[in-house]
C-alpha cells in the first residue's frame, strides 16, 4: 500500500486508476500539485483548470496528480472505469488520476495522512474539507501549500511558477 520513512512526498505509492502501483518517487524533481476530486460535485468543473495548469507547465516540471474520493456527499460513486471516461470525455483529463481513496478517518490513505499533518487547515485541522483541496509540493518533495476547495485552479499559476 503506501508508507511514510521520511518529511517527504517520494516515501509514498498509491494505485492508479488502473489498478497498478505507483511510487510516487517517480515524480521526483517535480512541483506537484495533488487533488482530492470527485465527479459529481460543485468543484468538479475545476478538473478543466487543472488540465490547464498542466498543459501550461508539465514541460517545465508540474504534474497534478488526481485522487478521487467518495467521502463527501456521495460524489464520487462511480468505478475506476467510469471515472477515467468521466474525467477524459469531459475534461480532457491527461494528469495521472489514481484510485479512488479516502482522505480523511481510521481509512484515510497514508499521503492524505502525511498531507493534512504537514500544511494543516483553518484552525490547525488535518482534516480535509471537502474536494478539490489542493497541496502544492514542491521539487525536494515538500508541502509549501494547502488550497480550499473553493481556490480556482488559475489563482495557483504564480504560486506554481515561483517553484518551477
Amino acid at each position: 500500500m503506501s508508507r511514510a520513512t521520511g518529511g517527504r512526498v517520494y516515501e509514498f505509492t498509491a494505485n492508479a486508476l488502473d489498478g497498478h502501483e505507483v511510487p510516487l518517487a517517480q515524480f521526483r524533481g517535480r512541483v506537484l500539485l495533488i487533488v482530492n476530486t470527485a465527479s459529481k460535485c460543485g468543484f468538479t468543473p475545476q478538473y478543466k483548470g487543472l488540465e490547464e495548469l498542466y498543459q501550461q507547465y508539465r514541460e517545465k516540471g508540474l504534474t497534478v496528480l488526481g485522487f478521487p474520493c467518495d467521502q463527501f456527499g456521495h460524489q464520487e460513486p462511480g468505478s475506476a472505469e467510469e471515472i477515467g471516461a468521466f474525467c477524459e470525455r469531459n475534461f480532457g483529463v491527461t494528469f495521472p488520476l489514481f484510485a479512488k481513496i479516502e482522505v480523511n478517518g481510521a481509512g484515510a490513505h497514508p499521503l492524505y495522512q502525511w498531507l493534512g499533518k504537514e500544511k494543516r487547515g483553518l484552525f490547525g485541522s488535518t482534516r480535509i474539507k471537502w474536494n478539490f483541496t489542493k497541496f502544492l509540493v514542491d521539487r525536494e518533495g515538500r508541502v509549501v501549500a494547502r488550497f480550499a476547495p473553493t481556490t480556482t485552479p488559475g489563482s495557483l499559476a504564480k504560486r506554481i511558477e515561483g517553484l518551477l
